[in-house]
């Protein structure tokens, strides 16, 4: 009997550690990722009420040992409706001293506004001027391999061709470029995905075009890119799309300056390019012999909506060729010696771009 009692006794000590390690692990921090999580509580939520929202979110390994812990640390229920910025590395105990401290006034928020037509090195500056993250933070994110599959996994529009070795920037041509208002608090991740949403709602009614084309959304999205940068002006966009893919249909050179800038990694589009330059193989150079039939490898800039239906819905036509006068008006042409003789009259008329040196 007494050996019945001892053995009883040790089950339960046993199972009793057992219940309090698992108990400790399941209030502890769901992850070491220290990004910051909004989360949005309305009017009348407690702190029982929210733990499927913190579920969701990932800020809480489990719900019933959630609100375990709120009975053994009882709280004053009622929570003050807002927004909150939490983390994933925060246990229950930090999460439950965050909530504590109440929502976020609106006046800690600002307004940022990204350009049309500006590549990565405009969208690096613009966030590094307005937040207190560096270039360095963001490059480590988006070279972050494990990061960029998150983004995959959450993103019908992303896929593996972002994580191809010869990008420059793995979400150039991804980024919505518009004016959005920001927590002064926000991390890399909450400025990337709210571009990265905005970018889905303005294109996801384009779905089934994308779906039915010939081209991969990343190519679309590229096309886009260049569009938004040689089209004179936006009447014109769906035309220039149009001789884009008649040169890729033909095995054309694309014969864009504006991948040889982004190639060389210039943006004082004012210094003439060098035959060097417009000769060297690489990968977004399209005045390169050896990207004949191709597309840069990714986007050179983050392009507008307008460039994007263009890339997706082009105007069908037989021409290989356009320019752009200065007021930009664009020709189209079919031949060599039309696009020549319309580039000659322009120069004649005084419509010709030049630039200052």
């Amino acid at each position: 009997m007494k050996k019945f009692l001892l053995f009883l006794l040790i089950i339960i000590i046993l199972g009793c550690t057992s219940i309090f390690f698992a108990y400790k692990y399941l209030i502890s921090a769901p992850s070491n990722n220290s990004d910051n999580v909004t989360i949005n509580v309305s009017k009348g939520s407690t702190y029982s009420t929210i733990s499927g929202l913190l579920k969701e979110k990932n800020l809480i390994r489990n719900e019933l040992a959630y609100k375990v812990y709120l009975k053994l640390n009882p709280v004053n229920e009622q929570l003050e409706y807002g927004d909150y910025i939490l983390k994933s590395s925060y246990s229950v105990e930090e999460l439950i001293d965050t909530l504590k401290k109440g929502s976020i006034s609106l006046a800690s928020t600002k307004t940022v506004t990204f350009v049309e037509g500006k590549n990565m090195r405009y969208i690096i500056k613009t966030i590094t001027n307005n937040f207190s993250i560096t270039e360095s933070e963001i490059m480590n994110k988006l070279n972050d391999k494990d990061y960029l599959d998150k983004l995959i996994n959450d993103y019908w529009f992303l896929t593996d061709d972002i994580k191809n070795k010869d990008i420059y920037y793995s979400l150039e041509g991804y980024l919505y470029p518009d004016t959005y208002e920001f927590y002064s608090t926000a991390s890399i991740d909450d400025i990337f995905r709210k571009m990265l949403n905005n970018t889905e709602n303005k294109i996801s009614n384009y779905k089934e075009e994308v779906e039915n084309s010939k081209y991969s959304i990343h190519e679309m999205i590229t096309l886009a890119s260049i569009i938004e940068l040689e089209a004179g002006n936006a009447s014109d966009r769906k035309g220039v799309a149009g001789v884009f893919y008649n040169r890729l249909s033909s095995g054309w050179s694309l014969g864009s300056d504006v991948t040889t800038y982004y190639a060389e990694k210039i943006d004082n589009w004012s210094r003439d390019l060098k035959m060097s330059e417009l000769q060297k193989c690489n990968k977004y150079n399209t005045r390169s012999s050896c990207m004949a039939g191709k597309l840069p490898v990714s986007p050179i800039c983050n392009p507008g909506l307008e460039s994007i239906v263009a890339a997706f819905e082009p105007k069908n036509h037989k021409y290989y060729y356009f320019v752009a006068d200065k007021y930009g008006k664009t020709y189209f042409s079919k031949t060599d010696s039309e696009h020549t003789s319309t580039v000659s009259r322009l120069k004649r008329e005084g419509l010709w771009i030049e630039y200052e040196n």
